[in-house]
């Protein structure tokens, strides 16, 4: 299951050893809620390799302003507490997993 990440544990979940995968979302966005399985699936399979979580930018408006995130859904991908990748948008399964995988 993705991890619920906020304001509070966010700097720690980016500074740990493994790859991060942070979903920007809202409930009233309709593309968040087509990936959100997506996301989903993607915490179940690559558990234990990377850390998936998602972040509810209504509730944590920090975090959404300190990256500059306008439009959701917005993941962004981290390795070493660095942004290596993003996807503004909707997207397949393979695209996420492929960009994930350039992680690991």
């Amino acid at each position: 299951m993705a991890q619920q990440i906020t304001n509070a544990n966010f700097k720690e979940l980016v500074e740990g050893n493994k790859p991060l995968v942070v979903d920007f979302w809202a409930e009233w966005c309709g593309p968040c809620r087509m990936i959100g399985p997506i996301i989903e699936e993607l915490a179940q399979e690559y558990e234990g390799q990377v850390v998936v979580g998602k972040v509810n930018v209504d509730e944590n408006d920090e975090l959404a302003g300190e990256f500059g995130i306008r439009s959701i859904p917005t993941i962004l991908f981290f390795k070493n507490g660095e942004i290596v990748d993003k996807h503004v948008g909707a997207a397949p399964k393979s695209l996420l997993e492929e960009k994930l995988k350039k992680i690991l």
